[in-house]
C-alpha cells in the first residue's frame, strides 16, 4: 500500500501518552531553536549533532514505531531542516529514518534540490523507500525520463502505482510511457510471468486526453527527453494473466 499519510500534532496528541507527548514537547523545541540557528545547521565544532537530530533518531523508540514517520516529519518542519540536514540525516540514517525524510520533501521548501535522495531510494529494492520516493516530491520536481523509471520500478518491484505522485497528470497522452509500458508487458509474458494490474491502470491513463498532454514537472519547461504530447493511442497489451507483483 502507499505510505500512511503523516499525522499532525494535534492529530498525535490524541493519540500518544503522557511520557510520548513531554517526550514530543521537549523534541520540538529543541527544534525550534536550531531553526534559528542556521536553518539547524550544527553550529561550534564541525563534528557537533544538534541535539533534535538525536531527538529525530529516536522518535521510534519514545512514539512508537507506528508514529515515528509523523514524528520525525514534525522534527525536520520545525526545525526548518535545510538541503543539508536533510542529505545528512538521509545517509547516515536507518531505513525507516530515510523514508521518513522522503515522506517529508513535499513540505519543505527545497525545490528540486534534493532529488538525489529521491533517485537514491528508486536505486534500492526497499518497497518502502520506493513507495516514499514516487509520491508528491517526485511528481513535481522528476523529470520525464527519471518519472518514468520510477513508475516502472513500483510496477518491477511491486509498489502500488498509487503511491506514484502526480500519476494521472503526468500519464496522460505520454506515447513514450505506454511504449515502455507495452515492452515491459511483453517481456512478462514472454517469461511466462504474470502482468502486474497496476500496468493496466497507468496504461488507459497514457490515452490522449482534453488539453494539451505533458509529463513536464510543474514550472519547468519542456526539454528533448521526449515532451511527445498528444500521441496516438496507448498500444494494447497481449492477455495475459494478471495479479498484483
Amino acid at each position: 500500500m502507499p505510505p500512511t499519510p503523516l499525522l499532525s500534532r494535534k492529530e498525535l496528541d490524541t493519540l500518544l501518552g503522557g511520557a510520548a507527548r513531554a517526550w514530543l514537547d521537549e523534541a520540538l523545541a529543541e527544534a525550534a531553536h536550531a531553526a534559528t540557528h542556521q536553518d539547524g545547521e550544527p553550529s561550534g565544532s564541525a563534528y557537533a549533532v544538534p541535539p533534535w537530530e538525536l531527538r529525530y533518531a529516536a522518535a521510534g523508540r519514545h512514539c512508537g514505531l507506528a508514529h515515528a514517520d509523523s514524528v520525525r516529519a514534525l522534527l525536520l518542519i520545525e526545525a526548518g531542516a535545510g538541503l543539508p540536514a536533510v542529505t545528512r540525516l538521509y545517509e547516515q540514517g536507518t531505513a525507516a529514518e530515510r523514508r521518513a525524510v522522503l515522506l517529508t520533501l513535499p513540505v519543505l521548501d527545497l525545490g528540486p534540490a534534493a532529488l538525489p535522495l529521491v533517485e537514491d531510494a528508486l536505486r534500492t529494492n526497499d518497497t518502502t523507500l520506493i513507495a516514499a520516493a514516487v509520491g508528491p516530491y517526485a511528481g513535481a520536481h522528476l523529470d520525464p525520463h527519471h518519472w518514468r523509471h520510477a513508475v516502472l520500478k513500483c510496477l518491477f518491484t511491486g509498489v502500488p502505482v498509487e503511491a506514484v505522485g502526480d500519476l494521472a497528470r503526468r500519464a496522460r497522452g505520454d506515447s513514450e510511457l505506454a511504449r515502455m509500458l507495452g515492452d515491459f508487458a511483453a517481456e512478462r509474458i514472454a517469461a511466462r510471468r504474470p502482468v502486474p494490474a497496476g500496468l493496466h491502470h497507468v496504461l488507459a491513463l497514457t490515452a490522449p486526453g482534453p488539453g494539451p498532454a505533458s509529463t513536464t514537472p510543474p514550472g519547468r519547461p519542456s526539454g528533448d527527453d521526449g515532451e511527445l504530447g498528444t500521441g496516438p493511442a496507448a498500444p494494447t497489451v497481449p492477455t495475459a494473466p494478471t495479479q498484483e507483483s
